[in-house]
């Protein structure tokens, strides 16, 4: 009987299993690597997928030695669990569900038990039961660390996906030289508030404006929080030391300011963002006037 058999009669089933990963790790490297879920991720070369391979393996082998096989949150699977993030965020990108990456790593099990099974050729039939039963285990767990890092990387790009999707509903827009604006269309909540002050201020700063246009016009309503929050980007503007102009107060949203008791007599209005534009040219020493004869006058 080969030595390492005969100590492995000593072992836990777990100890036994963690040294038959580092024993093997080549091997089944080299298996999973031609599994779908490293070959459709490692495209470019196998090299790549065999390596990855070798990381997980290490990681699983020292998960085994400390015998919390079923325990996701072991410090084996910290190692990895970015390696394993990016691979599951891969294979949904190109669109699989949680339930198929999950079976693409149920695959990897198959040729894991497998080399176990033939590396005990000797050992005694419960031997090779329990050493297979904590293999099966172990990769269990790191399909519930799979799906548990693919699940917040799916949080995280949709959390991504929408700061993107507010930014380019809150375009600024360069108006005049110093004069830039920001036409609001839609539901303004807290959220969508925050990126406006944070765009508006920037903007401000980049294009050295002397004065800010927020255009509500297509806004429906607003509640005394969001009120607030423009009130504090009016606020912020001065403090950068330009001006902040608010058109297109619709009658709804007037009457709710009202109802709530909001003051806004610090803050400057205009009923139309042609308003808005015409007070600050105005401001600017570039008057707006009419080309019919009696119908000049700056607005």
């Amino acid at each position: 009987m080969p030595e390492h058999h005969t100590a492995a009669q000593h072992r836990a089933p777990e100890d036994e299993v963690g040294a038959f990963l580092r024993r093997r790790q080549e091997q089944l490297a080299q298996r999973w690597a031609d599994e779908p879920l490293f070959r459709s991720v490692f495209t470019v070369s196998r090299d790549e997928a065999v390596e990855a391979g070798r990381v997980v393996v290490d990681a699983l082998a020292q998960v085994a030695a400390t015998e919390r096989v079923e325990d996701p949150e072991s410090a084996g699977f910290t190692l990895v669990r970015e390696q394993l993030a990016r691979m599951a965020a891969a294979r949904a990108r190109v669109g699989l569900t949680p339930s198929q990456v999950s079976t693409e790593v149920d695959a990897l099990r198959a040729p894991a038990v497998n080399l176990l099974v033939a590396d005990l050729p000797d050992a005694p039939a419960d031997r090779v039961r329990e050493c297979t039963t904590a293999l099966t285990v172990l990769m269990g767990t790191l399909r519930l660390v799979v799906l548990g890092t693919a699940l917040n990387e799916g949080e995280a790009l949709i959390d991504r996906q929408r700061l993107q999707l507010l930014e380019v509903a809150t375009p600024v827009i360069r108006l005049w030289d110093g004069i830039v604006a920001v036409p609001l269309i839609g539901t303004l909540d807290s959220a969508r508030s925050q990126v406006v002050m944070e765009t508006l201020l920037n903007s401000v700063v980049d294009e050295q404006a002397r004065f800010a246009i927020l255009d509500i016009t297509g806004v429906p309503t607003v509640d005394s929080l969001v009120a607030q929050h423009l009130m504090k980007t009016v606020a912020a503007v001065r403090l950068m030391g330009a001006e902040c102009v608010v058109s297109g107060i619709r009658p709804a949203i007037a009457q709710t300011i009202v109802h709530l008791g909001l003051d806004l007599g610090t803050v400057l209005t205009r009923a139309s963002l042609a308003d808005a534009l015409g007070y600050a040219l105005h401001r600017l020493g570039a008057d707006i006037v009419q080309s019919t004869p009696g119908g000049a006058g700056p607005r």
